[in-house]
């Protein structure tokens, strides 16, 4: 018995919190990396938290339609919409790479923060 808790207290202090941040552009390719690092941590028993969605954030341009600056006062409106998701991971930071060893889809970006427990 004593051996048991003595090895849960290891991993327990072994192990540390990876915050992986997913940004895009578009919904499906970043919900599609969210659910495959959420599966193969699940399959390596991790300790999983989200993914929490973080409010989209819009960049919006707005700029004259006409290049000399004469005729009537036209626009053009562009917008570019930014999806990002939070994934918390309690895992050994060795095994971080085995979780996220997969072929990521154009346009999605993976950050990752490691902290300790």
């Amino acid at each position: 018995m004593e051996e048991k808790d003595k090895l849960k207290q290891q991993e327990h202090y072994d192990n540390k919190k990876i915050r992986l941040t997913i940004t895009g552009l578009n919904v499906k390719p970043l919900e599609a990396t969210c659910s495959q690092i959420i599966n193969s941590a699940k399959d390596h028993e991790f300790k999983v938290k989200g993914p929490v969605r973080i409010p989209t954030k819009t960049l919006r341009v707005t700029t004259r339609k006409s290049p000399c600056g004469e005729g009537t006062n036209t626009w053009d409106r562009f917008e570019m919409r930014i999806h990002k998701r939070v994934i918390d991971l309690f895992c050994p930071s060795e095994l971080v790479k085995e979780v996220t060893s997969f072929k990521l889809e154009p346009g999605v970006d993976v950050n990752v923060n490691v902290s300790n427990l």
